[in-house]
């Protein structure tokens, strides 16, 4: 499975408020007063219209949001000739064609009537005062300054007429992949993950990921990249450090800021030479972004059973952390790699709705389009002595909770989770359950939110997802049973066969028919020859005598009828 940026989670929500050399610039919190000689300006449509601040769609999330969405993602340049993709990157201005921002919306607006003016032009909006509209206001836009006058409401938001023309090509990341029946989510905020930085040319923003506590380093790291903002080779824009960069160099920090930068520069290069819609970057394989994310000394060993990869593995390692070189071991013994270490089996089990627990209860754990829920069952475990039943409860759940953390993990389940505890009476191991859910979750690196348990006893949580669980990456929906996991029982068959009887009989005449033949499944056969004889006797009255055919390659659910 995919591992996740472990920027995702880690992202802080301040966000610099300098917009420099036309680039976005994103706030969060209230309205910035304007200056009392600033005008308002015209605003060109357009060729204008990937000017616009990133956030004109009214979303306060800010940049963090907007980096939360840019983990594994491939940018393509993309025409805005659909509906869709103009919808979706008309709330985002171009990448590289950015000169407006949040400011230049906000001098746009009309300046607010001070209260002398406003009671002397009769209330500014109203029947003495109506204010005049210029040249480039719209009924819309004019209804938005009047809502913001009487107090409050968002300001103006542009037309997506505005920021985007037919096409117009625009340069977009993948943010999210598609999973199930909805499409991916794209994003002209721009996020290119190094080793130690995450580098986002669209914004002004400087971040330190959450799990580096240290207030010392935290501001050394601060201090670092400040000054490699303010290089020459440097251009505009925002850059996180992640978690690996705890204690790195000044260096090392810089040259993975450098290869950025060109890496960027070379993305915008590829996009103007090339005709949209195509793909003119993609992140590194599976194996190096593990090995980028996730290698540390904590890894005792780095072994695959594949000489190519091996030798190609050797290199990259060599190149990020060269002391980890030696921990590389190429795989020759017969058996198959997955199979010697046992991951095959976990992977195996990682795909089955029941997990086991050491202490004999299980889990069921069962997908759905809306939520994933786990239920949890004290199974074969009923406590040691004279234990009392509470007690049996409290530790079956607290040995789950601590296994559900590892399954969610294990398959990569997102989205909403609904926790089916066994119930408690007792306040205080319902809050150990809860504790011990929380410092089983500190080790994931998605983004979750936990609310306790609710009056149905319920614990509710959500986890950000990004891309398909491990069960819906390996496996398929079952052809059988086009993925419902239940068929017709041959008893309701046998029903359905006995109501179409009756239908045809009605089309029929008397003469003609000198032989009735049904063509069903063996089980079906089966159940209309014993326990539903008497449905068989009626389908009889119906057509007269029947042939019965059993075809083991017919579905279940299927039957056939033929007349001679």
């Amino acid at each position: 499975a995919e591992t996740k940026e472990d920027f995702s989670e880690d992202t802080e929500a301040s966000v610099s408020t300098r917009p420099s050399h036309g680039e976005f610039a994103t706030r969060r919190g209230g309205r910035r007063r304007r200056r009392p000689n600033d005008k308002p300006e015209q605003q060109d449509g357009g060729a204008e219209a990937n000017q616009v601040d990133g956030n004109a769609n009214g979303n306060s999330n800010g940049d963090a949001e907007l980096i939360n969405e840019a983990v594994h993602a491939e940018p393509i340049v993309a025409t805005s000739d659909s509906p869709a993709v103009a919808t979706t990157v008309a709330t985002a201005a171009s990448a590289t064609k950015s000169s407006n921002t949040r400011d230049q919306t906000r001098r746009d607006r009309p300046e607010r009537p001070r209260r002398e003016e406003r009671q002397a032009g009769g209330g500014g909006g109203g029947r003495g005062g109506q204010q005049q509209r210029g040249s480039g206001d719209s009924p819309r836009n004019e209804g938005n300054q009047q809502q913001q006058r009487r107090g409050g409401g968002r300001p103006p938001q542009p037309m997506i007429t505005d920021l985007l023309r037919e096409g117009q090509e625009v340069l977009v990341q993948i943010a999210k992949e598609p999973i199930a029946k909805k499409g991916a989510r794209i994003t002209s905020h721009i996020a290119l993950p190094g080793r130690f930085l995450v580098y986002m040319p669209t914004v002004e923003h400087v971040g330190v990921s959450r799990k580096i506590e240290s207030d010392s380093e935290r501001v050394r790291l601060r201090k670092l990249i400040a000054a490699i903002r303010n290089e020459e080779d440097v251009p505009s824009g925002g850059f996180i450090v992640r978690t690996a960069g705890i204690g790195i160099s000044e260096a090392d920090l810089r040259d993975d800021a450098r290869y950025l930068v060109r890496t960027w520069l070379d993305i915008r290069k590829d996009a103007e030479k090339t005709k949209a819609a195509t793909v003119v970057h993609q992140d590194l394989d599976l194996v190096q972004r593990i090995l980028r994310d996730q290698l540390s000394d904590d890894f005792t060993a780095i072994r695959v059973d594949s000489e190519e990869e091996y030798l190609r593995i050797v290199e990259f390692v060599n190149r990020i952390q060269p002391r980890m070189v030696k921990r590389v071991k190429l795989h020759t013994r017969e058996e198959p790699i997955l199979e010697a270490y046992g991951v095959q089996a976990e992977v195996d089990k990682a795909i089955k709705p029941r997990v086991w627990l050491k202490s004999g209860g299980y889990l069921v754990i069962n997908q759905t389009e809306a939520l994933v829920a786990i239920d949890v069952n004290t199974g074969k475990f009923v406590g040691r002595g004279g234990s009392r039943l509470e007690d049996t409860i409290t530790k079956t759940n607290l040995e789950a909770v601590e296994e559900i953390v590892r399954q969610i993990r294990l398959r990569d389940l997102g989205g909403i989770i609904v926790l089916d505890l066994i119930d408690m009476e007792d306040r205080r191991n319902r809050n150990r359950v809860m504790q011990t859910l929380q410092e089983a979750l500190q080790d994931d690196k998605s983004p979750t939110k936990v609310l306790s348990f609710n009056d149905f006893g319920l614990v509710i949580m959500t986890r950000k997802r990004v891309k398909q669980s491990l069960e819906r990456t390996l496996c398929s929906p079952c052809p059988y049973c086009t993925g419902a996991g239940l068929v017709k029982s041959p008893q309701t068959i046998c029903y359905e066969i006995l109501e179409e009887s009756r239908r045809l009989s009605k089309g029929m005449g008397d003469d003609g028919i000198k032989q009735t033949m049904l063509r069903i499944n063996p089980e079906v056969a089966r159940a209309l020859r014993s326990t539903e004889r008497d449905v068989l006797t009626e389908i009889e009255d119906y057509l007269g005598a029947v042939d019965i055919t059993s075809d083991a390659h017919i579905h279940q659910e299927q039957f056939d009828f033929a007349f001679v």
